[in-house]
């Protein structure tokens, strides 16, 4: 890297390089003499509509970029926390520099009709093909169905549009990012839908040797955030969870500083529900993520997650 110029790679899709857009500017304001550059990659999960689990999962969202970035071929890479696989650390070489100030963590219904979650009628589809969110609403909405849908955000608008669905479930930070709050219906609390972990912070990932360019970037980082995804994240890594996990948990930091964290696994069909809420006190965020992550296993989380096909 050069000290002029940072490439940055990402996911090709209108919201990843919206991302990408945000931490431009965040780093033009930083530091105005540097320019910067983007370089898109197709990722598979961006190319297969199948299951995830058939192609290794999450980490189907990240795996070209990290290649491009240990390859030399970029200097930064921009990821959703929440497509970063946890279960297994990062790749050999590469290090977070920042997490960013943390988006809208919660989950948004649309609805064409303008109804929201309580008022949808049984039978209504729900266009997900999210684990975690089928699950809670199997739990909380059994009348709903659930159809598989994929696809970046506007093409699954797309597809609603087309009939294929009654209704979505889709991130609020995500259709802010890609200008279309406008298709809310319903923001859903985190009591409603628990997001997934990692949601609404963006990484920034280089290779570990970049020193000048951690040190360069590192002041686009929250420290609210980065707290919050440590203790998600050692939360996740804890339970070697998959992505066919239905997983859903957000750590809090409050204006005084004190951390929280809440957490529950499910199972898919919604009818077993563990959960676990723990605040830091003295412990540091890893090891808070580490606790709430065990009082789940002492309620049979283990068992749950590994009877899950994946």
């Amino acid at each position: 890297m050069s000290a002029d110029l940072i490439r940055i790679v990402s996911r090709d899709s209108p919201m990843a390089l919206a991302q990408v857009e945000r931490v431009r500017v965040e780093l033009a304001t930083l530091h105005p003499d540097t320019r910067t550059e983007v370089v898109p990659v197709r990722t598979t999960g961006d190319k297969w509509m199948g299951d995830l689990s058939a192609v290794e999962g999450k980490g189907a969202f990240t795996k070209e970029v990290d290649a491009a970035l240990l390859a030399g071929e970029a200097d930064l890479a921009v990821h959703c926390v929440k497509d970063i696989p946890a279960d297994r650390p990062l790749p050999v070489g590469t290090a977070f520099a920042a997490f960013l100030r943390r988006d809208d963590i919660r989950d948004a219904l649309i609805h064409p009709g303008g109804l929201c979650l309580d008022e949808l009628p049984a039978g209504t589809r729900i266009g997900t093909s999210s684990v975690r969110r089928a699950a809670q609403l199997a739990a909380s909405h059994p009348h709903l169905l659930c159809v598989p849908m994929r696809g970046n955000a506007n093409r699954r608008l797309e597809k609603l549009a087309a009939g294929e669905a009654d209704a979505l479930l889709l991130a609020a930070s995500g259709l802010e990012r890609i200008g279309r709050p406008d298709v809310i219906t319903e923001i859903l609390s985190p009591e409603v839908m628990c997001p997934p972990i990692g949601a609404g912070v963006l990484a920034l990932q280089c290779r570990e040797g970049d020193t000048g360019l951690i040190d360069a970037v590192s002041g686009l980082g929250d420290p609210a955030a980065h707290r919050e995804t440590t203790a998600e994240r050692m939360f996740l890594h804890v339970l070697q969870g998959h992505c066919n996990s239905p997983i859903a948990g957000y750590a809090q930091v409050e204006r005084n500083g004190d951390l929280s964290l809440r957490a529950k696994v499910f199972t898919p069909d919604g009818k077993t529900v563990l959960n676990a809420h723990e605040w830091a006190g003295a412990l540091d965020p890893a090891t808070l993520g580490t606790s709430v992550a065990v009082s789940l296993l002492r309620q049979g989380a283990r068992e749950l997650i590994d009877g899950i096909a994946h």
